[in-house]
């Protein structure tokens, strides 16, 4: 590959993925509840998934997704089931005041939790196949694709999206610090909760 496609390819992919979508809107709901704990897992599987329909679009997007359904829908709505009940936690938590970084503690197994909802919600999203499969072509000749190139475009497109997500994540922790009563905090949990099951809802009609 070139040096024009590959900046044209990080740029593109760049903007693309800080439009704002079901993705960042779990993120910024997620940290607003709760705290930024845990999200390097969720970003980690967004990134997994964004590799996973990058090498899918290289290698023939319609042969992987006939050959692994069942498996994509599986991790699908198994995210789904997660993040609604991650959804229900925020809108039943009770705040009391002084206590807002109380949520904030270490749950076992959440981090592999949220990096199995990261992945689904990536892999639910087929604009990013779509983007992939339209971008691709233009860039690179994918009949002598080879390992390097795509080894190449898979850590862009997993730098890019780990900047992306970070910013959502640290934008969202500033603004978390707004908030300190605890009458605002179950404002924050509740309104979270309804845009994180609004996200599952996305996912499960696509």
């Amino acid at each position: 590959m070139s040096g024009p496609s590959i900046l044209l390819f990080a740029a593109t992919l760049a903007v693309a993925a800080a439009v704002p979508g079901p993705s960042s809107m779990t993120i910024v709901a997620r940290v607003l509840g709760r705290g930024s704990r845990g999200m390097p897992m969720f970003c980690l599987g967004l990134m997994f998934g964004d590799v996973v329909w990058l090498t899918g679009a290289a290698l023939g997007a319609a042969a992987l997704a006939e050959r692994f359904q069942g498996l994509f829908h599986f991790i699908k709505y198994a995210g789904v089931a997660y993040l609604l009940y991650l959804a229900v936690k925020l809108w039943a938590t009770r705040r009391e005041a002084g206590a807002e970084h109380a949520a904030e503690k270490t749950v076992p197994g959440e981090g592999f939790r949220l990096l199995f909802a990261g992945l689904s919600l990536s892999l639910s999203n087929p604009k990013t196949m779509l983007f992939y499969l339209a971008l691709l072509p233009s860039l690179v000749d994918l009949s002598n694709l080879t390992f390097a190139d795509l080894a190449m475009l898979s850590s862009i497109a997993m730098a890019i999206v780990a900047v992306v997500t970070s910013a959502y994540v640290v934008l969202a922790g500033r603004a978390r610090r707004f908030f300190r009563s605890a009458a605002s905090l179950r404002v924050v949990d509740r309104v979270s909760a309804v845009v994180m099951a609004a996200a599952a809802l996305v996912i499960a009609l696509r």
